[in-house]
């Protein structure tokens, strides 16, 4: 299946080709990312998904501009990400996984640091943001629990109103509530004329990702394996499971459109793309999104 694919005339607003990062530990070369292609166009919600240790952080950290990838390139509305302009960073808000906070600074603190160094900063925004999260702004960061240093990390990132956002499992910590609050953030935007928020997130709580994605991208040890929109995938990539030697797995196994295959005790599953595969129109059943992932990763 393609990269995210912009409509004709769409901006870009994340693009990747060919992105490799390797690394060495304990004396030993691993791969974290390997020929990673990607365009997502302006306005576009994409969840990445993917076990742990299948990249997700390399591919954000890389996009960001924090890690620079053994090969491959990319860019950030436009700029490459290695050499982000002030104008670009500006319009730009990310969310590590580990929140990246000053131990010794409050809430408070960390806002007015932060307002100092982004002109869009709107103070009116960050305040009932917190609130709406029940952030207590006045705590030193190494006193907050890690739920509420993932709210700090997430207020951070939006405070600013940014056009582009990118978070790295940003909800991870905190609870059913506080999940919803921030969902509903992410789209919000300071005046209605202004277009919609680009968002790449990435997240295991895969029934968050459902109810808000248009695009899902599937990542596993290091490669994109499946891209597309979430309303795509939903319609066309179905799950079919038959005795091994069923006549109708034999033309579907040997033709396009198989994104996932694996037999056990005499039966066959087959995940493929209906618009591509050679199997009869009504073969298979759709998937959710967690389902889906488990067949993926099965």
């Amino acid at each position: 299946m393609n990269p995210v694919e912009a409509p004709d005339g769409a901006p870009i607003a994340i693009a990747a080709q060919g992105l490799g990062l390797r690394y060495r530990q304990a004396g030993a070369q691993h791969t974290a990312l390997s020929g990673v292609t990607l365009q997502v166009p302006a306005g576009a919600v994409v969840g990445l998904v993917g076990r742990n240790g299948a990249g997700k952080s390399s591919l954000l950290r890389c996009l960001v501009g924090l890690s620079a990838p053994s090969e491959g390139q990319s860019t950030l509305l436009g700029a490459p990400s290695l050499d982000l302009p002030d104008t670009v960073r500006a319009r730009l808000g990310y969310g590590a996984q580990t929140p990246d906070l000053f131990d010794w600074l409050n809430g408070e603190q960390h806002l007015q640091r932060f307002s100092a160094l982004y002109p869009g900063y709107d103070e009116r925004r960050a305040l009932m943001l917190a609130a709406r999260l029940e952030l207590p702004l006045g705590v030193r960061a190494s006193r907050l629990s890690g739920g509420d240093q993932q709210k700090l990390s997430v207020l951070l990132a939006l405070a600013h109103d940014p056009d582009l956002l990118i978070l790295d499992e940003p909800v991870a910590s905190l609870d059913p509530l506080a999940r919803r609050d921030f969902m509903r953030s992410l789209f919000e935007r300071r005046a209605p004329y202004q277009p919609p928020r680009t968002v790449l997130i990435s997240s295991h709580l895969l029934s968050d990702l459902e109810r808000v994605v248009t695009h899902v991208a599937f990542l596993r040890q290091g490669r994109l394996q499946l891209v597309d929109e979430w309303d795509a995938l939903t319609e066309h990539v179905r799950l079919l499971e038959l005795p091994a030697h069923a006549a109708v797995l034999l033309d579907l196994q040997q033709g396009p459109g198989v994104l996932h295959r694996r037999e056990k005790d005499g039966r066959v599953r087959v995940l493929f793309d209906a618009r591509t595969a050679i199997a009869p129109p009504a073969a298979g059943h759709p998937l959710g999104l967690d389902d889906l992932f488990a067949e993926l990763n099965a």
